[in-house]
């Protein structure tokens, strides 16, 4: 019995997979002190210099990171848009001040344009902690701490909008200086507006304004100066310094004439501004802007009826309110072409073909050969048993894409092969192949091993143990996808949720299709040999590939849990072979052995067994990998571009077989590096192994839903994506043509 079809085996593995799966839900919405979109990150962070204590210094603020062409919006966000909202919970004593704008920059859009801000901005919030706070201590520390809980919500805009809004929790300590974000904080009060000393005076002239400012400081004058009113709607925000509106200096006083909107929504007394210096003009540890409350004089005239608002900034509104109350659902998704999306399917058809010459899944094939040799001559249980293993792919892929699909939806950042970024779905596969190795090697057979319940359901449901071997197939097989269906399955995240599974369903129809034609072709059938004892060496000749694959396993849970998991594992995966061997014994032998081997791996469970599913630093993974390769984040990315140095960075993950291949014969090739070197290209690594919500979000962003992927980013220019079967010449010539 060549292993029943292992079909109690892989009733297991779907039991586990589906345990994981809630769990990684709940821990992707659990409030924590970073939230990250496909469109930004945003990060909670406090900077206490003096610790908390009443009149001492204390800033929290919202950090959003936001991706490439992406932005969010100043207090006024211009023609369009919505400023970014922090709502607080903070505990009796402590209040929380407005927010600390810096400042924005003009982005146009079209004829339009907004105040708002790309690349990384830090909100600062000032917190005024007064005698009557009084810290809760922590049970069972006796320390104490404040406690700060923020909802914000930002609309965040390319050419379209996205309403988004996230939870945070952030434990600041009482005692010492909070020092871990000062460095930011200190960038965000350079970008303050400074008071003026003079408030300046605004005139309504016709349908302009005349702006008055004295008192700027002599390293302003002369300058072209920005101009952004904290008032909404009142001037026309498109407007063209030198062309639309003017501006002058007579010494050292400033003035300006600025055209009004043509639907102006405010006549104020009293106008709050900003003049900023052009970003040239700019000097390290001088002040950017300045700020002023100008009293209004003049005559405002008749507003014309205001224009509809258009029916898109009308939805995202309407969903950027909703937020408030609950989480609103992903704004539907628009249809791709039916051309477009026929070749998609086609391109998944055939990478699910060429799915089955990878090697994490020949084990799998191989097996399957094997039990369609031992039905030769049977032709309609070869069609049934095509149809059943077809069946279980594809579910199981429909399965896989819709888990990640609904997860993502409700927030979770999850990529394709999701399942082998937890550790406990990693130790239940290698649990697994271990138990089907060993059977294919003949240590046992169910028979003895097993109730001659399950042997009897096993031998009565062959369509089952069929339909489970599909489903083993997909989930060790998934990850494996990415040389293939990079750009398809990052297609698929984008599409309409009916599209996205038409082709996750292509994709498992295409790693069927051999086994499925085999069973209705007789031709290909009558191929194989004839059965004999042939079988049984092949079949203990497969046992070894099973071993392989649980070292390739035991490897993947190290980078994800340290030495201690993987050591740890290895020794229950001992235990584990001793019991399936006495239940192989005889008689009373049997249970003396079996009881005492069980007892001894429940204490080795209980003394060692969470070594196997805590998660080891990425920082202290990183440091083994030498100076070469640095530690991945958008925040050094944009540092290494800012300074004019082109960076190169690999998308990887332990689990990725592809990835691994690709770092021995390219990456490490010396002829490659050289050409590195002498570009002075940064190469940094984006390590996958374990759930990243950033490296998630920044794969997105690029089209991908997976790894390998290969980029390379030269300052000023867009970035380049490489083949995912990454080839020397390739990236040679990538660098040559920077």
């Amino acid at each position: 019995m060549i292993l029943s079809r292992f079909h109690f085996l892989a009733t297991l593995l779907v039991a586990t997979a589906a345990a994981c799966m809630p769990a990684a839900a709940q821990l992707a919405s659990k409030p924590g002190a970073v939230v990250t979109t496909p469109h930004v990150r945003a990060e909670l962070v406090a900077h206490a210099p003096n610790g908390v204590s009443p009149g001492a210094p204390v800033w929290v603020g919202l950090q959003i990171t936001h991706q490439p062409e992406w932005h969010t919006y100043w207090k006024n966000a211009g023609d369009s848009g919505l400023p970014t909202e922090l709502n607080w919970t903070l505990p009796a004593g402590v209040a929380a001040g407005e927010i600390a704008w810096p400042v924005p920059k003009k982005i146009p859009i079209g004829n339009l344009a907004n105040y708002g801000y790309e690349g990384t901005v830090l909100l600062p919030v000032p917190l005024e902690v007064s005698s009557n706070f009084k810290p809760p201590l922590a049970l069972g520390t006796g320390a104490s701490g404040l406690d700060i809980r923020l909802k914000a919500t930002w609309l965040v805009c390319r050419k379209e909008c996205i309403p988004e809004e996230g939870e945070f929790t952030l434990a600041l300590p009482l005692q010492g200086s909070t020092a871990l974000h000062k460095a930011e904080f200190d960038v965000a009060q350079a970008a303050q507006p400074q008071p003026l000393d003079k408030q300046g005076t605004v005139e309504v002239s016709g349908n302009n304004l005349q702006v008055r400012l004295e008192g700027l400081p002599a390293a302003a004058q002369g300058k072209t100066l920005g101009f952004f009113p904290e008032t909404p709607e009142l001037i026309r925000t498109a407007a063209v310094s030198g062309k639309d509106w003017t501006q002058s200096w007579q010494g050292g006083t400033w003035t300006a004439t600025l055209p009004l909107a043509d639907q102006r929504s405010a006549s104020p007394t009293t106008l709050p501004l900003v003049v900023t210096l052009a970003e040239g003009d700019r000097q390290p540890g001088q002040p950017v802007a300045w700020r002023t409350e100008a009293p209004v004089s003049g005559t405002w005239p008749t507003t014309a009826p205001r224009a509809e608002v258009s029916p898109a900034l009308q939805a995202a509104l309407a969903a950027n309110a909703a937020n408030a109350a609950a989480p609103a659902p992903p704004a539907e998704l628009p249809a791709q072409p039916a051309g477009t999306f026929v070749v998609a399917l086609l391109g998944a058809v055939l990478g699910g073909l060429l799915l089955n010459l990878m090697p994490c899944v020949f084990p799998i094939l191989a097996i399957k050969v094997l039990g369609f040799a031992r039905q030769a001559g049977n032709r309609s249980a070869h069609r049934t048993a095509g149809l059943a293993y077809t069946g279980g792919v594809m579910l199981s892929f429909l399965a896989l894409g819709g888990a990640m699909l609904a997860l993502r939806a409700a927030g979770a950042q999850l990529g394709w092969g999701f399942q082998l970024q937890s550790p406990a779905v990693v130790a239940a596969l290698a649990a697994l192949f271990t138990l089907i190795g060993l059977n294919l090697a003949g240590v046992f057979e169910f028979g003895r091993a097993a109730p001659l319940s399950v042997c009897s359901a096993q031998a009565k449901h062959p369509i089952a143990n069929d339909f489970l071997s599909g489903v083993l197939a997909v989930v060790i097989a998934s990850p494996c996808t990415a040389p293939f269906m990079g750009v398809s399955l990052g297609f698929a995240i984008g599409l309409p949720a009916a599209q996205a599974l038409l082709l996750f369903a292509a994709l498992g129809l295409g790693l069927a299709l051999p086994y499925l034609v085999a069973g209705f072709v007789p031709a290909i059938a009558r191929l194989l040999p004839k059965p004999g004892p042939w079988m049984n060496t092949l079949r203990r000749l497969l046992a070894f590939p099973m071993f392989a694959t649980v070292a390739w396993l035991v490897w993947v849970l190290g980078q994800q849990s340290g030495i201690d998991g993987a050591g740890t594992l290895l020794a229950l995966l001992v235990c584990m072979a001793a019991i399936v061997w006495a239940l192989t014994l005889r008689g009373r032998t049997r249970l003396v052995i079996a009881t005492v081997l069980f007892a001894f791996t429940a204490v080795l469970t209980a003394a060692i067994g969470r070594n196997v599913l805590q998660t080891v630093e990425p920082a202290k993974l990183a440091s083994s990998a030498g100076q070469r390769w640095q530690p991945w984040s958008a925040a050094r990315v944009a540092e290494l571009t800012g300074a004019g140095q082109p960076v190169f960075i690999d998308f990887t993950a332990a689990w990725c077989v592809t990835c691994q291949y690709n770092k021995k014969a390219t990456l490490a090739d010396a002829d490659v590096l050289a050409d590195f070197d002498g570009k002075k290209v940064a190469m940094l690594r984006a390590d996958w192994t374990r759930r990243d919500p950033a490296i998630t979000a920044a794969l997105t962003s690029l089209g991908r839903s997976g790894v390998p992927l290969y980029v390379l980013q030269a300052p000023g220019k867009p970035p380049v994506v490489l083949t995912e079967i990454l080839g020397k010449d390739e990236v040679r010539a990538a660098l040559a043509a920077l």
